[in-house]
């Protein structure tokens, strides 16, 4: 499967349901093998209902830690520490007869994940390709090219943004600047359902498969 690992700028901008959007576009499997705190759900489950093809595949967790913080944190207080070496073995022995799947990962590309490595080491290790998620408030520049820099100096292979939410106009400033594509615009969901995810999906399809 060909792994396609959507990460943000940082935490809450927007990544599950941008993972939803990109998993019912492409009709890929899904996956999010660290899952920090599920006491109102797990991601895997929120897309799961938000996915209204049934081709789409939804992988169990590697790691499902109770507490709701960096993942580091999290597997501490477990006392277990994650390991990339299995989930990288997980990945390879994933049953799918789907070409694609969507790797969400934790926060952003800086989160640790044990004491020595983060979330863009795991992004090495699956060896897969990124799409960025940004949203849109009050910082979000800084973030975003900060993002950016991180992915040119570990020479990540980025696909592309998916801007979330609104909030005033600098999309293509952050396009310009960062070197980056703009894959698409998801606004504001008021109400985030099955419908609006299908209806957003098929409005990012033709851009998403046009930068893949």
């Amino acid at each position: 499967m060909q792994p396609i690992f959507i990460t943000g700028i940082g935490t809450d901008v927007g990544k599950t349901i941008v993972s939803a959007i990109v998993t019912e576009a492409l009709q890929a499997d899904y996956w999010k093998p660290i899952q920090a705190g599920f006491d109102t759900g797990t991601d895997a489950l929120t897309v799961a209902n938000l996915i209204t093809n049934t081709v789409s595949t939804f992988h169990k967790e590697v790691y499902k830690l109770q507490l709701p913080a960096s993942p580091h944190i999290s597997a501490r207080e477990e006392n277990i520490s994650i390991n990339l070496d299995i989930i990288a073995n997980s990945f390879s022995s994933l049953s799918s007869s789907n070409s694609r799947i969507i790797i969400e990962g934790a926060g952003g590309l800086l989160v640790p994940l044990n004491e020595n490595e983060f979330v863009i080491d795991l992004i090495e290790k699956l060896h897969a390709k990124v799409i960025l998620v940004s949203r849109n408030y009050l910082g979000s520049i800084n973030h975003s090219l900060l993002t950016a820099a991180v992915c040119k100096q570990r020479n990540i292979d980025v696909i592309g943004w998916i801007f979330n939410d609104h909030y005033m106009d600098y999309e293509q400033e952050i396009v310009h600047w960062s070197g980056l594509s703009k894959i698409a615009s998801v606004p504001l969901l008021q109400t985030v359902t099955r419908e609006s995810v299908l209806q957003q999906a098929q409005l990012i399809r033709p851009s998403l498969m046009q930068h893949l």
